[in-house]
């Protein structure tokens, strides 16, 4: 367990409220229980440091600030070897996340240095066979659709459920 003032954050996008809850129920029903601890999210940064943290409050008000809801789209699924995930794509949440690494540039790991394939992941760690029947079951139930993200929030990793630090819900009227 983390010091408060060393626990990483995480960055992540908020998904519209119906898909949030869709997807956390997709989540409940297959995800391994003993490792389920969180909701539906899409992983943006996964440990910026916890030294950070005035700075990125700051820089994320003002971007949500200047952005208005961005556009996302639900691709299908995603496998994942032994998990199944749902497949996302936002070039604009991309964009935005960008802005956010150039500023933080030096200070990411390895993994953040990185663009993200965009997902939510509803299940982990199982056999290949059993994530590839659930891909099979759910493969007509996710459909390819447009969506907008409502905005980013941030949370503090300290080894089990994430805890939550603030949302930044985009109310501009500018775009990426």
């Amino acid at each position: 367990m983390n010091e408060a003032g060393d626990a990483p954050l995480i960055l992540t996008a908020l998904l519209p409220r119906d898909l949030h809850a869709r997807f956390t129920a997709l989540r409940d029903a297959h995800f391994p229980p003993e490792r389920n601890f969180l909701e539906a999210h899409v992983t943006l940064f996964h440990a910026l440091p916890a030294m950070c943290e005035a700075e990125l409050c700051s820089h994320l008000k003002r971007i949500a600030g200047e952005f208005a809801p961005v556009k996302g789209r639900v691709d299908g699924l995603m496998p994942l070897g032994g998990g199944t995930a749902i497949k996302l794509s936002s070039p604009d949440m991309l964009y935005l996340r960008d802005m956010i690494a150039d500023h933080f540039h030096g200070m990411l790991t390895g993994q953040d240095r990185h663009r993200p394939a965009l997902h939510v992941t509803i299940q982990n760690k199982v056999a290949v066979t059993e994530a590839r029947a659930l891909q099979t079951a759910l493969a007509d139930t996710i459909e390819p659709h447009a969506f907008v993200f409502r905005g980013l929030a941030l949370f503090r990793y300290r080894g089990g459920p994430w805890e939550a630090v603030k949302d930044f819900a985009f109310r501009g009227s500018g775009g990426a």
